[in-house]
């Protein structure tokens, strides 16, 4: 059994956020951080102070997460980017919103003394001494501290106080993974409430120190313990009175959090087979398990139901069932052919969510070229008389005013050409279309004529189909292509307007151009001839795209099997450090493409294949900081060559959010890799020792490593990160120590044992030297599609 907690995030807009920049506005960006983590980042909205978004985000994360903050920041060219505030939500406020927290949020000030991050281990004693006892303060180590300074890095010391009286550790230049091994003692009182604080701090040279983070401890508790030693997180100073809240704006959130409970896999193999075997019968069964579950679903979460039970028969091969079995019970309840798939059923739903899982590329192939072509092209393109901007025409000197007629009749040429492009692109995209996507829509086809056989009701199989491949799949990717991944930004006022106008349309051949659509909006009437047109063009469509023979289907199928799946591609700047010495680096861009074999690499997308790393070989996916190469948004894959020798390969992505993409995918794909680091370097080796601990011994972390789990015990390796995945992948595998304020148990070396917490009961290891526990992997198919779909 396995917990875990996954975000729904939706980053609404954000209104009167103060001007940043000397032109009286601001150009404004969101960064959303779990711990510290940053994991997303949007796109930035240009000269504005009442930005939109309206980006949504589903992500995974470990169970023991504390926070998720959201900074809104301004983005500028020639110097750093400007904090404009941030909105911060524990675990405990969101998990206090069971439906999800929704509204506008005041933007608060941010105050370096509460951005901290990471852990110090500690070994804390009471001793007897002749004159009385001693507090005994040992500071060993501290990781994952946070950069303060612009290298990438910072110089942290330790400052112990205790009762009037304050001692500090020598300074770690340029580190965040700091060793010291120093050890202070304090002349302990009886019966005194004073309290032991440790406190980490970044020194600078020229402007005040920065603060990292404390931990503080009850002295009488340690007079019980005697001796208490382990990882201690860093927690923020929050003494200080928040200033600034109101004046900086407001940011408009949806977040829902879930926790859930993931049982073995076996446990659900009973409602796994009840439900297989009553979707394989049909409506020619006994079974009532699917219209049970459609008639207690309520509308709120209907859309989470239809996609993971569309996950789970699409993993047993029965997604075509499942829908066929869907299309035959809207079709039995349904007497009005004009309502018929219009509602948000549990048919309409899962459709939605077949399209998107099966027919994405699909959909790229068509619209892709077209929604380009409106991007670059950047016209003013309008038809409502009513909204017609007037504007200037002709060259320098010569301007005359535009007419409205003039305005129309350009608008309505761009708009005919647009969407003559996108029906012949339509038209010629028959065998593009996936297999199992031209048998589902068949069934459709097949099941509505059936049950509308008459004359007057010929239209009805053909509007069935567009009513999903038109209404809710191509329709909402033209008005809002940001969301269905064919551009990376949002569009502007003008081409939001071009999208929305050809998005209508596109609805209007959907809808066969029936006399209710056109009654709707008259001012549409000039793109009549194509739109009629393109109904007998998207009828000679349909014709041909459900005529697929079972024996067609079988061969595309076959076909597809016999290729490796594709995970991910896409471009990345290769990084490779070679020799000892100076570092020596190149950069290169090169297409990856990440298969269920391999992870390979070649020139363009087209080429060749010039090299690859067996998935099999690869030991860990991971961050690097930021400092080691200069540059953000940098991951490692540590692996091991043919010749089984440790390699590491460095990539750069674009952004945060193509970062935790490949690192989500990577770790998915290899989770159950034998011999898996169970601890990593996050810097890089430069010269004679490592970036991020000065460490310099080259055996462990990404330059080498042992068979075992005990890798965390060469100091200054860093443990793999529970950070937030993105939906697709599974989360990353779970090798965190305990976390909280609450110290790590340490154990005999070599001793393993079980223990029972947040995540169950599962296996440990003591690690000798170390005062942690590391929970081995459960098996990869205990968090398989069966259990993420019931």
């Amino acid at each position: 059994m396995a917990k875990r907690s996954s975000l729904s995030i939706r980053i609404v807009e954000g209104k009167n956020l103060p001007a940043k920049d000397i032109s009286g506005s601001s150009d404004p960006y969101c960064i959303v951080k779990v711990d510290n983590e940053p994991i997303i980042r949007t796109a930035t909205v240009w000269k504005t102070l009442c930005p939109f978004w309206g980006e949504e985000y589903q992500v995974h994360l470990p169970p023991t997460f504390h926070a998720v903050a959201f900074y809104v920041m301004d983005e500028d060219a020639l110097s750093r980017d400007d904090v404009i505030g941030k909105v911060c939500l524990t675990r405990d406020t969101l998990a206090a919103h069971p439906k999800g927290f929704s509204g506008w949020a005041h933007l608060t000030e941010v105050d370096p003394d509460e951005e901290v991050q990471g852990e110090i281990h500690l070994r804390l004693e009471v001793v007897a001494r002749p004159r009385g006892r001693r507090l005994r303060c040992s500071v060993l180590e501290a990781r994952d501290l946070a950069p303060k300074d612009r290298n990438g890095a910072s110089d942290p010391f330790v400052r112990v106080r205790y009762n009037g009286r304050t001692q500090e550790t020598s300074i770690v230049k340029k580190s965040c993974y700091p060793r010291w091994n120093e050890t202070f003692e304090f002349e302990l009182e009886e019966g005194t409430a004073e309290a032991l604080c440790v406190e980490a701090w970044d020194w600078d040279l020229v402007s005040r120190n920065d603060f990292l983070g404390k931990v503080v401890f009850n002295v009488q508790s340690l007079w019980a313990a005697q001796q208490e030693e382990g990882w201690f997180r860093l927690q923020p100073d929050q003494s200080k009175i928040r200033r600034g809240e109101g004046s900086l704006g407001s940011l408009q959130l949806e977040v829902r959090l879930r926790d859930e409970t993931v049982l073995p896999s076996g446990c659900y193999q009973p409602l796994v087979q009840l439900l297989c075997r009553e979707v394989k019968l049909g409506t020619q069964g006994p079974g009532q398990l699917i219209p049970l579950i459609e008639e207690t679903t309520s509308t709120e979460c209907r859309q989470d139901v239809a996609t993971n039970l569309l996950k789970l028969f699409l993993g047993q091969g029965l997604a075509k069932d499942f829908l066929d079995l869907l299309f035959q019970l809207e079709l039995g309840r349904t007497s009005e052919a004009n309502t018929l798939f219009r509602s948000n059923s549990l048919a309409s739903k899962s459709m939605e969510s077949f399209l998107k899982v099966a027919g994405m590329r699909y959909l790229h192939g068509v619209l892709g070229p077209i929604i380009d072509r409106v991007f670059e092209e950047k016209k003013y393109v309008e038809l409502d008389p009513s909204k017609v901007e007037v504007k200037d025409v002709g060259c320098s000197g010569l301007h005359r005013p535009q007419t409205e007629a003039e305005v129309l009749e350009q608008s309505a040429q761009t708009l005919r050409s647009h969407l003559g492009a996108l029906l012949s692109s339509l038209s010629r995209s028959v065998r593009a279309c996936p297999a199992v996507v031209r048998a589902t829509f068949r069934q459709l086809f097949r099941r509505v004529r059936e049950r509308f056989p008459s004359a007057q009701h010929e239209n009805v199989p053909f509007i069935a189909v567009t009513s999903f491949l038109c209404l809710r799949f191509f329709s909402p990717a033209i008005m809002a292509p940001k969301l269905f991944h064919l551009r990376e930004r949002h569009a502007d006022a003008r081409t939001s307007r071009t999208l929305l106008l050809l998005a209508k349309a596109v609805q209007n051949v959907g809808n066969m151009d029936t006399p209710a659509s056109r009654a709707k909006e008259a001012w549409m009437e000039p793109l009549q001839p194509t739109v009629r047109q393109g109904v007998a063009q998207l009828k000679d469509f349909i014709t041909k795209l459900v005529d697929i023979e079972e024996k067609e289907e079988l061969d595309l199928q076959r076909a597809l099997s016999l290729q490796v799946p594709l995970v991910k591609e896409g471009p990345l700047f290769i990084h490779r450090t070679k020799g000892k010495g100076p570092l020596m680096s190149s950069f290169k861009k090169l297409h990856f493409s990440l298969t269920t074999e391999a992870l390979s690499f070649a020139k363009t997308p087209n080429s060749k294949k010039s090299a690859l790393i067996k998935l099999a070989n690869i030991r860990a996916a991971e961050k690097v900081a930021e400092k080691s190469f200069g540059s953000s948004h940098v991951m490692q894959v540590i692996y091991e060559d043919d010749a089984g020798k440790p390699q590491t390969v460095y990539l750069q992505c674009k952004c945060v959010n193509e970062l935790n993409q490949w690192l989500s995918a990577l770790r998915k794909v290899s989770i159950s890799n034998p011999g898996l680091l169970g601890s990593y370097h996050p810097g890089i080796f430069r010269g004679d020792k490592w970036s991020c601990c000065h460490q310099k011994d080259k055996s462990g972390g990404s330059g080498g490593w042992a068979p075992t789990w005990h890798l965390s015990t060469l100091a200054g390796a860093r443990r793999l990160r529970a950070l937030a995945c993105w939906p697709g992948w599974g989360p990353p595998v779970h090798l965190r120590e305990q976390t909280g304020s609450g110290p790590v148990p340490a154990g005999p070396p070599g001793r393993e044992g079980s223990v029972t917490g947040e995540f169950g009961k599962c296996r440990v290891v003591w690690v000798p030297h170390v005062g942690s526990l590391k929970a081995l992997r459960r098996r990869g198919n205990e968090l398989g599609a069966v259990s993420n779909a019931v």
